[in-house]
């Protein structure tokens, strides 16, 4: 029997992500038109013996995510249930404090990834791998190459090449340590709950001297605090895909995340990919298109284009490189590149609204996208092109 664990943050976190996560928790945001969170639920259920999935993080239960988890339910035919914590734990605390719930049935194994990864999930390839290394691990970690540059910005693996053994592990080095780094997404054993347990009691020893014997929250990051520590020590192994992955940290990497979803859908959903037909916009490359939208025929849409819930496109609109959120209503004429268009926002006839792209480098097949943030040193990040409206009457455009 297998679980999966979703560490999903909460509305503390995603800073990089704002002001698309005022409207939606992050996790929710729609990703090649479905929420983010789904790619990750879709994955988890085509594994076999997959008995539950369970979500982790800090966000008070609200209506949009119950609703999230009944549809998703129905849909994946697979118990799905929300633990909330009472505070940010990290993404060790978090597991380590509802073990008890994560154990019952007796799983031999259980997933753990993080909301914010875009990645193919080679799930049953990472179980595969997990059996053919025997008992004696309690972790498969997911890696993945990076240049040495951009490597620094990740968790980096340092491996045994005969064995997969991870021989070192360290958390955004300041120098080059390797180039395979850490994907996010993880296959333990139940064994990694005592190592945790163990930095768990050094910690709480400590802050009880350092706080006069009052108990904090057991705040435990699986990087830092138990990947370090277990790293040559024969318990972690790294299994290298081959497959894409990204983060999705910022808006920029969001419609990269789209992009390729929406690559993959060739695969995985073909349905969800809109064709040329009559009386229909033109399309190309890959486009999603919400059932409720209503598009004029003129229209010219894609490449890496998603229409939301309800949007309305005018005569002669072109879309390219971009995310159109629910209700948003793009008049005649007008021109979006690069962007992401608000919920029931408003592009003006023969507007023209245009980000500059966020890609990783063509030029170099480990180059990883680089998340930036909407502001920084004090200033407005021109790279990122958001367009937001709270009232009809009132657009904001950031680019």
């Amino acid at each position: 029997m297998l679980k999966a664990i979703i560490i999903i943050g909460g509305p503390q976190k995603g800073t990089r992500f704002r002001p698309l996560s005022f409207e939606v928790p992050k996790p929710l945001f729609p990703v090649a038109g479905v929420p983010m969170l789904q790619h990750h639920i879709e994955a988890c259920a085509q594994v076999p013996d997959m008995k539950e999935i369970i979500l982790i993080g800090f966000y008070q239960p609200n209506d949009e995510l119950n609703r999230f988890i009944s549809s998703s339910q129905q849909e994946f035919k697979i118990p799905i249930r929300y633990l909330q914590e009472f505070a940010a734990l990290g993404t060790g605390g978090g597991i380590y404090h509802f073990r008890d719930q994560i154990l019952s049935g007796g799983p031999v194994a259980f997933f753990l990834m993080n909301a914010d990864v875009c990645s193919e999930f080679p799930l049953q390839e990472m179980l595969r791998f997990h059996r053919q290394h025997g008992e004696n691990h309690c972790g498969v970690l997911l890696g993945t190459t990076a240049n040495r540059t951009q490597s620094l910005n990740y968790g980096c693996i340092v491996e045994n090449h005969e064995t997969n053994e991870v021989l070192h592990f360290v958390e955004k080095p300041s120098t080059f340590v390797s180039d395979i780094i850490n994907c996010g997404i993880y296959l333990f054993t139940p064994d990694i709950f005592g190592h945790i347990g163990k930095v768990f009691q050094k910690n709480q020893q400590i802050q009880e001297e350092l706080t006069n014997g009052k108990q904090m929250p057991e705040v435990i990051r699986l990087e830092q605090d138990i990947f370090t520590t277990l790293a040559g020590q024969k318990k972690l192994v790294v299994y290298k895909t081959q497959h894409f992955w990204s983060q999705i940290k910022s808006a920029g990497s969001a419609i990269y995340a789209s992009r390729l979803y929406l690559k993959q859908y060739h695969q995985t959903h073909p349905e969800r990919l809109a064709t040329n037909q009559d009386g229909t916009p033109k399309i190309i490359g890959d486009v999603y298109i919400h059932p409720t939208a209503n598009i004029d025929p003129s229209a010219v849409l894609g490449a890496n284009v998603s229409i939301g819930k309800g949007v309305t496109i005018g005569g002669g609109v072109r879309v390219r490189e971009s995310i159109v959120l629910h209700g948003a209503v793009l008049q005649d004429h007008c021109c979006v590149l690069n962007s992401i268009v608000g919920w029931d926002s408003t592009v003006g006839k023969w507007a023209r609204v245009e980000g500059t792209p966020s890609d990783p480098n063509p030029n170099d097949p480990y180059a990883k996208i680089d998340s930036e943030t909407l502001f920084r040193d004090g200033g407005l990040t021109p790279s990122i092109t958001i367009l937001v409206s709270h009232d009809p009457s009132e657009i904001i455009l950031i680019c």
